[in-house]
């Protein structure tokens, strides 16, 4: 246990004290704040000065004015349409629409036609055609003698509301696929990175031959287990170094820069505002909603999954990298059979979110190379206690399994040298005796 220990120091501190580590674990979320300042000067640009749109309305139908908002300013004309096409060159306007007679108010489909100097953005595109859209809306009103609080009154807000879960909020399948989301993406960050770190430092010390002196002194497994918990630690290290400077870099820039940084996390659309009242009821539904999740049972859960995964992965990759030899390129062929699993978990993982109780759900949920990134996108939809029950116990068998398995293979790989291996020569050291 002592040799153990001091392998997990030396891995664990050799790395946390590299300079390679220092400057990745600080430059990192400093290249987040460059990028939170380059997104928030990309939102905050005006791009493109504003248009002068001009209107030839034949029928006039078009409700008048429509007020100028930003970029967009609107004028009617009487003059041709063809005539100011023909002089758009020296006229005073941008971009020339003309809005053809309504022929059927009951017509679904309607085109208006524009020419304009420069080709139009998409957005401007779509600003214009929807204001368009609202003046013709009113002419369709007046000529139905339709009211807009008469079809206001027919769109109806339905809410689905658990009738044995008094409590239950609206956006409780919302707020448990963020939950399940973010968790099976932090798994499978976690595994693949930190896997792979485990297989490049094995790779290391046996191309520098280090591990020759080191087999001398310890057991192969000690060595091994040493590798993957000091490579774990130095992740784990790093992870919670990042999630303690990134949202300090985060809050800082908006404060700094004066950015508003939520809204560097969506596309800006032009969707009507959510009155105040109603923005108030939302945040405290998602508060009540995240305050009846059972935390407590989901950390605990989450923590032995992401070491039973962790451990899993991790051996198998200290595995692969013993067995290979010094042509690096040979990696892509051994990672294959491990990187697959971990990518369908992740793809099994977003459909999962979205249908929690599915039989997808459940026996990839206990498939122990799936379970460690899909089962915590579920526990926060509460899954059944026996589901979780069987789904750990075959995790934590498979992974001690592995890891003797992976041992088998790393006492004999470590030691091989200039020979190309194949996965019939990984299995027949499997069978090698002590």
């Amino acid at each position: 246990m002592n040799k153990l220990w001091l392998i997990i120091q030396r891995e664990y501190l050799t790395r946390v004290k590299k300079r390679s580590f220092i400057l990745a674990t600080l430059l990192t979320p400093l290249a987040f704040m460059v990028f939170f300042v380059v997104v928030g000067f990309i939102f905050s640009y005006e791009s493109g000065d504003k248009l002068r749109v001009a209107i030839v309305d034949e029928q006039q139908i078009l409700d008048r004015p429509i007020p100028p908002e930003e970029r967009l300013d609107f004028t009617f004309v009487d003059e041709p349409f063809e005539q100011l096409v023909e002089d758009i060159d020296q006229s005073e306007y941008d971009v020339i629409i003309k809005v053809p007679k309504v022929k059927n108010i009951k017509v679904k489909k309607f085109s208006a036609y524009y020419h304009s100097k420069k080709q139009l953005g998409l957005d401007m595109h779509n600003k214009i055609g929807d204001r368009i859209s609202d003046r013709i809306r009113k002419y369709k009103m007046q000529q139905l003698e339709l009211k807009e609080d008469q079809l206001e009154s027919l769109n109806t807000s339905v809410t689905l509301i658990k009738e044995n879960d008094e409590g239950e909020s609206t956006f409780a399948s919302i707020i448990g696929a963020g939950i399940g989301g973010v968790m099976g993406f932090v798994m499978y960050i976690t595994v693949f990175i930190y896997g792979m770190m485990v297989m490049r430092s094995v790779m290391e010390e046996k191309t520098n031959r280090i591990v020759e002196v080191m087999i001398s002194s310890v057991k192969p497994f000690q060595l091994m287990m040493g590798k993957i918990i000091g490579v774990g630690g130095v992740g784990l290290t790093q992870v919670i170094i990042w999630s303690i400077l990134i949202p300090i870099g985060y809050f800082l820039v908006g404060i700094f820069f004066g950015f508003d940084t939520s809204q560097m996390s969506s596309i800006p659309t032009d969707a009507p505002a959510i009155d105040a009242q109603e923005a108030q009821d939302m945040v405290a539904q998602v508060r009540q909603e995240l305050g009846n999740k059972n935390w407590w049972g989901i950390f605990p859960l989450f923590l032995f999954y992401f070491l039973g995964g962790y451990f899993l992965y991790a051996s198998l990759f200290a595995a692969v990298g013993s067995a290979m030899s010094d042509d690096l390129g040979e990696s892509q062929s051994l990672t294959l059979p491990i990187t697959i699993p971990v990518i369908l978990a992740l793809y099994i993982m977003m459909v999962v979110v979205t249908t929690p109780q599915s039989n997808l759900a459940i026996w990839s949920s206990i498939f122990p190379l799936f379970s460690p990134i899909v089962m915590p996108a579920r526990l926060a939809f509460s899954p059944p206690v026996w589901q979780i029950i069987v789904s750990m116990l075959v995790l934590a068998g498979t992974s001690i399994f592995f890891v003797w398995l992976s041992a088998r293979i790393y006492r004999v790989g470590i030691l091989m040298y200039g020979k190309k291996v194949s996965f019939k020569e990984i299995g027949k050291w499997l069978f090698y005796k002590d």
